[in-house]
């Protein structure tokens, strides 16, 4: 499966305090033209640390490894743009997922996933969108819906309402700007308001907040 990446390679880094892991991941990448391996950590400090020096398109995480884990997600997210975080882990917990989803992460996918699940994340993510692994996709999508507390309406025109029904049924940008026969670009600009307006960091965080006015 090739990636739908930029022209110059995507750099990646990978924390994982399992030395198994990380030769395989920095293996598997390093195989594609497409993708650069620039740093690798094994726990939330050196995590921080390459962000900081590397700033990485993608980092990989693993969630149990040394140090405050979910800190660090919040550190690279808000500090270190655009850097996307990417948890790999071995526990497949819905909870785990909405905690680090909570905290800025863009991706959650499990060790045993293919790796073809591994380069989708990786699109996903670069295209702003949130890459949760199948299995757990509709229950976490449903617990931050239960989450999800509006206290007043945000008033959405037509346009921005027929975006986000798009965006409920996986549509990337590209596919909702030729749905609506306009370009890629105003999609993008509407995207931004509505992640302004409905507070919402990501994609699937417009979603939920949108859901309860469009319904």
């Amino acid at each position: 499966m090739q990636p739908q990446v930029a022209e110059r390679p995507v750099s990646l880094a990978f924390v994982d305090d399992h030395p198994a892991v990380l030769a395989g991941m920095t293996s598997i990448f390093s195989a594609e033209d497409d993708f650069m391996v620039v740093g690798q950590g094994a726990s939330a400090e050196d995590a921080i640390a390459l962000a900081a020096t590397h700033r990485p398109d993608v980092m990989f995480l693993d969630l149990s490894m040394p140090g405050d884990v979910v800190g660090a997600i919040r550190v690279i997210t808000n500090t270190f743009r655009p850097t996307k975080v990417v948890i790999l882990t071995a526990y497949s917990s819905v909870q785990s997922a909405i905690k680090v989803l909570d905290a800025g992460a863009m991706g959650f996918v499990l060790k045993g996933n293919s790796f073809d699940d591994l380069f989708e994340a990786v699109q996903s993510v670069l295209r702003d969108e949130v890459y949760v692994t199948r299995k757990y996709f509709a229950e976490v999508m449903a617990l931050l819906r239960n989450k999800s507390e509006t206290p007043e309406s945000p008033r959405l025109n037509v346009r921005e309402i027929q975006i986000i029904k798009h965006l409920a049924n996986a549509r990337t940008n590209r596919e909702i700007a030729q749905a609506l026969s306009v370009n890629e670009q105003t999609v993008k600009n509407y995207m931004s308001g509505l992640m302004t307006k409905l507070k919402a960091r990501n994609r699937v965080e417009v979603v939920i907040a949108a859901e309860k006015y469009i319904n």
